[in-house]
């Protein structure tokens, strides 16, 4: 039997020492498009954490609705924040005024990271489903 080999030969690409690697000024220009690419997409993204929260309250305030008209069934007037199981929220403290026989509002109030959404930092919802502000419920 005969022992072949076979045996592979690389030729350089370079005529002489090939430096492979970037430059100080290639990566301060990487660095840059990352930092205007991160300014860009930082603010949407925290823009849309603060709708994702929003809704969650809104969720809330409705469940809450919820609720109030089911404790109407069953009692001449609508019940006040103690007689109501309130929502555990981190973002949000829930609270109900003007319960009468006929009407009630419940109020979402944004607490924490939450207060950096100003335009819907209150919410609230009354027995006749008026919304305020009504851009906070779209």
């Amino acid at each position: 039997m005969h022992n072949k080999s076979i045996v592979f030969y690389t030729q350089k690409s370079c005529s002489t020492l090939c430096i492979i690697g970037m430059s100080l000024i290639e990566l301060l220009i990487v660095i840059a498009i990352l930092g205007i690419l991160a300014a860009i997409v930082v603010p949407s993204f925290q823009n849309q954490i603060l709708q994702a929260r929003r809704g969650d309250g809104i969720s809330n305030l409705l469940q809450l609705k919820i609720q109030q008209e089911a404790y109407r069934t069953e009692n001449i007037s609508y019940a006040s924040t103690l007689k109501l199981i309130m929502p555990n929220s981190d973002y949000f403290v829930f609270s109900v005024s003007n319960e009468t026989a006929t009407s009630y509002t419940i109020t979402a109030s944004a607490v924490g990271s939450q207060m950096s959404d100003t335009n819907c930092a209150t919410m609230s919802i009354d027995q006749s489903m008026h919304k305020n502000p009504q851009q906070c419920f779209r």
